[in-house]
């Protein structure tokens, strides 16, 4: 679940920069109609897939386009109210599941994926929500750009905005503190944009874990009412988070950088990746099998609990943007649709 942002001139296939450079959203609100259904859905761009069930996968990309499928070679097209960007997807249960996106939608199904509805859209805020995740079937959080969360106690029937102030910096903190005094307005304008983007959320146990841009990873308690942020580790984003079979934390983010947190965190050991490639997710597979995707096609896989990896890769050369382990295969979301990736040899 993974996990980024598809517009920053133009629809395309990187995240977020992890570095302070202007960044435009392009919107893209055709909210009023809804999602055209197309034979070649399968092949236009996906940015999530998740497993729901044993017998069940759910994809979703550009143009409101969701998609089911039971073998993970045909798929169905959902019937989808909007034609926005949608790019994360979540199930808390085989029925109930959430998705998100441009305009800061937020859709809901009761019936496994089939029908969506919309429970939040405002497109006035510019900006995208990038993730979504539910503890119960009343209490979910959706993370954005610029530090934008929204969180929900009734199952998604309203959505309040939070600011999360813990991730400033003292300055920032004083700076807006005299500004608030001065200027209502300004303060109001400045706290929608200071926060870096918040990319990624991935549920541990009872500990929640929030991935962005320059650096910031930190984990909750409560289901992110309070954020504890890590030691800053490196100054890129990051993109996902996963942990081991051995108990150990694993990150991924820009310019092939992976790091293995000791400890629960700990302590953090750079990864050697023998890549580049801007890293997006991160997919277990059966036994000790672990898969990493990224751009450029690539997949590396590790059989030592992360500790070293082999890489492979994909012909067509396309950013893999989110994977699942389904039915023993890996299956991956692209910018040319769904993926059945060769792996690489063990």
């Amino acid at each position: 679940m993974k996990r980024f942002l598809v517009a920053l001139i133009s629809l395309c296939f990187i995240p977020l920069c992890a570095y302070a450079t202007p960044t435009v959203f392009i919107s893209t609100n055709l909210s009023g109609n809804a999602s055209v259904k197309s034979a070649l859905a399968s092949q236009s761009l996906l940015l999530d897939i998740e497993k729901v069930s044993d017998d069940k996968v759910v994809a979703v990309g550009e143009y409101g386009h969701i998609l089911t499928s039971s073998d993970g070679e045909q798929w169905q097209q959902a019937n989808v109210p909007v034609q926005t960007t949608l790019t994360s997807v979540t199930f808390y249960n085989e029925q109930l599941g959430w998705a998100v996106g441009h305009d800061a939608t937020i859709l809901h199904t009761t019936d496994g994926g089939n029908n969506w509805q919309v429970q939040h859209f405002q497109p006035e805020l510019e900006k995208p929500l990038l993730d979504v995740l539910f503890k119960s079937p009343l209490e979910g959080v959706a993370i954005g750009a610029y530090g934008l969360v929204l969180r929900t106690l009734d199952g998604g029937q309203s959505w309040q905005n939070e600011f999360h102030q813990e991730f400033l910096s003292p300055d920032d903190k004083d700076y807006l503190n005299e500004l608030k005094v001065e200027d209502e307005t300004a303060y109001l304008d400045e706290i929608s944009y200071i926060l870096p983007h918040f990319n990624r959320l991935v549920a541990d146990g009872r500990t929640l874990f929030l991935l962005g841009e320059v650096g910031l990873l930190a984990k909750s308690n409560d289901f992110g009412l309070t954020w504890q942020r890590f030691d800053e580790i490196y100054r890129g984003s990051f993109f996902d988070l996963g942990r081991t079979k051995a108990g150990n934390l694993l990150v991924v983010g820009l310019r092939g950088n992976i790091f293995r947190g000791i400890q629960n965190g700990a302590q953090w050991q750079q990864v050697t990746s023998g890549t580049t490639a801007l890293l997006n997710d991160i997919v277990f597979g059966d036994n000790a099998d672990m898969f990493i995707l990224g751009n450029n096609g690539t997949v590396l896989m590790s059989l030592d609990d992360g500790e070293n990896f082999s890489s492979r890769i994909q012909s067509d050369g396309k950013a893999l943007i989110a994977g699942v382990w389904f039915k023993n295969k890996l299956i991956a979301v692209s910018e040319v649709g769904v993926k059945t990736l060769k792996l690489p040899s063990k």
